[in-house]
């Protein structure tokens, strides 16, 4: 065996366990990852000592005096078989130690682990808790489960516990209630109970640690999963009849009427309004979802799993192997590994008939140019415009009239794709700059005691300029 990592425990020596103490004392060279721990003082050696204690000036990140560390047990090993010793478990939170694991089988080294009382454990006794759901986390590498006790270690100074508490507000309220664990594992431990605004106040050092009592699911309102859980009680035996009556086909409105909501925010450049209409537009999908599970068709999971997997698929030169240095090659790529998975009879299928109009006929039209059905430059279609306009002022009423209108509008949306303008969105903004002149008008008309009913043309249209110069 060439490399032995052993576990000094949480700071109290009488926690260090007799195999590890037999180890130190055999007479094999020892690195410590670091002199500063109770536990050193009190062992007895039975070789050469040395720690990693200068690594830590000569860094900038705790990422790499780990990796200095394992590069410097990995020397020694070369020259025979040697023992790390860092404090508490070697594999509980304590990343140096994996580098060293990571490095020996790299490079061929048999390594084995001594395992130490770990700083969760202490702390698990010390506040009485049943550590069988408890999570254990690492302070700046922060991953938790709200619904699950997490106990966090890693919390070294106070910089380090400001920057934890910013995380944590991220999904807990300012006054949920943490606990402070100071000098675990020693003598002077004692635990401290406060809020979690105020966790940053005191000072921190190595051998402390903070546990986070869990959120109920109703009060995990900033993560998705209590959302979620929501829209599950709501869909449950004991939830809401009204939701629990809903079929994809009631809710169908409901996801229009969303989206189009979601849409109209975004056009007036409201955030306030967009972050309401986007958590309303994640409900019918999740209502979706709740339906499917009801009928027993598909669950929430398959449909993240679906999403999840085809954004993998379809970046291969952010997850594989392939380039794409532009937007455009990006496009490119993903249209050919779309007709891979799915392919078409035509280059049209996949339009949804159910998209407005304008949209529906610049996606058409985007498609047909892709393969080269297209005029090769805007002079063509201005033309074809003019033609479009004659035909229909010579149409008689009816099924005809309405044809050819139709090729006008679709002419215009070419010219539009060709301009660079989407022609859904251009008219909505034209929509949204008649709404706003025609309700100036009004106010106007009201200003001055006069009814638009019996206005003439004349007067109307000075109205409609004044509210346009108005405008500025």
């Amino acid at each position: 065996m060439r490399v032995h990592i052993a576990g000094l425990g949480p700071g109290n020596p009488g926690l260090l366990t007799q195999e590890t103490a037999a180890l130190l004392a055999s007479g094999l060279p020892v690195i410590l990852r670091t002199r500063h721990h109770p536990t050193v003082a009190g062992l007895a050696f039975g070789g050469p000592v040395s720690d990693c204690d200068d690594l830590y000036g000569a860094a900038e990140r705790f990422d790499e005096v780990y990796r200095a560390a394992a590069e410097r047990v990995l020397a020694a090993a070369e020259r025979g078989p040697v023992v790390y010793a860092v404090p508490g478990h070697p594999l509980v939170a304590e990343r140096s130690a994996g580098e060293v694991l990571r490095l020996a089988a790299e490079r061929g080294f048999a390594a084995r682990v001594y395992p130490g009382v770990s700083f969760a454990d202490v702390a698990i006794a010390r506040l009485g808790i049943d550590g069988g759901n408890v999570q254990v986390c690492d302070a700046e590498d922060l991953r938790i489960d709200t619904w699950r006790p997490a106990v966090i270690g890693q919390v070294y100074r106070r910089e380090v516990a400001s920057e934890l508490k910013l995380r944590l507000l991220e999904w807990y309220p300012a006054d949920h209630p943490v606990r402070v664990l100071r000098r675990l594992g020693t003598a002077e431990e004692r635990v401290e109970e406060m809020e979690l605004a105020a966790l940053d106040y005191g000072p921190f050092g190595y051998l402390d640690a903070v546990y986070v009592p869990p959120l109920a699911p109703l009060e995990d309102v900033r993560r998705f999963d209590g959302l979620a859980y929501v829209v599950r009680r709501l869909n449950g035996p004991d939830g809401c009849p009204w939701d629990r009556e809903q079929t994809h086909a009631t809710l169908r409105p409901h996801l229009l009427e969303e989206a189009y909501e979601a849409l109209e925010a975004i056009d007036r450049g409201d955030p306030a309004a967009l972050e309401e209409e986007l958590g309303d537009l994640l409900l019918q999908v999740l209502m979706h979802a709740a339906v499917a599970e009801r009928e027993g068709t598909f669950e929430f999971g398959d449909v993240v799993e679906h999403i999840a997997r085809k954004l993998i698929r379809r970046h291969p030169h952010v997850f594989g192997e392939a380039v794409a240095e532009t937007a455009e090659e990006v496009y490119r790529n993903w249209e050919a590994l779309k007709q891979q998975e799915k392919p078409r009879a035509s280059i049209l299928d996949g339009v949804p008939r159910t998209l407005p109009a304008l949209a529906a006929s610049q996606a058409i039209q985007g498609r047909a140019r892709r393969v080269g059905f297209d005029w090769p430059d805007i002079e063509g279609p201005l033309e074809k415009l003019a033609e479009e306009v004659g035909e229909l002022a010579r149409a008689g009423a009816g099924p005809e009239r309405e044809a050819e209108f139709g090729d006008v509008l679709f002419t215009l949306v070419n010219i539009a794709d060709r301009l660079g303008v989407d022609a859904e969105q251009a008219l909505r903004g034209a929509n949204e700059k008649f709404r706003r002149r025609f309700g100036e008008v009004e106010r106007l008309a009201k200003e001055r005691g006069l009814e638009l009913r019996e206005l003439d043309l004349v007067g109307l249209d000075r109205l409609w300029e004044e509210a346009k110069a108005g405008e500025g």
